[in-house]
């Protein structure tokens, strides 16, 4: 098998991370528009992850965020967001880059990005796992964290409420 010079699942991953940079950018600046609202999960103790201790304590390796109704002072830059949160009646500030994020998904729309933490995906480069004979992780994201319909695998198609079909991108992957 060929080798990747290119890296095409950089580029993916990080295009499709350029989409949730827009949609937080587009938030900050107008609001969430109609009944969408946000679950995004991120690594806890991924580099420059700013939580209180208080917050790390509680979720040490991962915790999934609601930008919904009460959050505030959501700043977006290139690398990453800061939103301000309650967590138990306490005001909390988090500061997340977009390479800490491991799913992002919008219930309004049936719309999710799952992302391959940015560790593994250096500590197991796609020429080493091709070599050892094995496929290679896959460092781009998909929407696969969208729930399966029932009777339908997650590498099938999924239904959108307005009948449109949206197709994973597993799907289109060698076996």
């Amino acid at each position: 098998m060929a080798t990747d010079h290119i890296r095409y699942d950089v580029l993916a991953r990080d295009a499709l991370r350029g989409v949730l940079r827009r949609v937080l950018a587009d938030v900050a600046e107008h609001g969430l528009p109609g009944e969408h609202h946000f679950f995004i999960t991120l690594l806890s103790t991924a580099e420059g992850v700013k939580l209180s201790p208080r917050l790390l304590a509680q979720y040490p390796e991962e915790m999934t965020i609601i930008l919904q109704h009460q959050f505030w002072d959501l700043v977006v830059t290139d690398d990453r967001f800061e939103v301000g949160l309650s967590f138990g009646g306490i005001p909390e500030r988090l500061v997340v880059p977009f390479s800490a994020i491991k799913s992002f998904f919008d219930p309004s729309v049936q719309f999710g990005l799952q992302f391959e933490p940015a560790e593994a995906a250096a500590a197991a480069p796609a020429s080493e796992a091709r070599s050892a004979g094995r496929p290679a992780p896959s460092a781009a994201a998909s929407p696969a964290s969208l729930p399966a319909p029932p009777g339908e695998s997650q590498a099938g198609p999924v239904k959108s409420g307005d009948g449109a079909e949206v197709v994973r991108l597993d799907r289109f992957r060698k076996k």
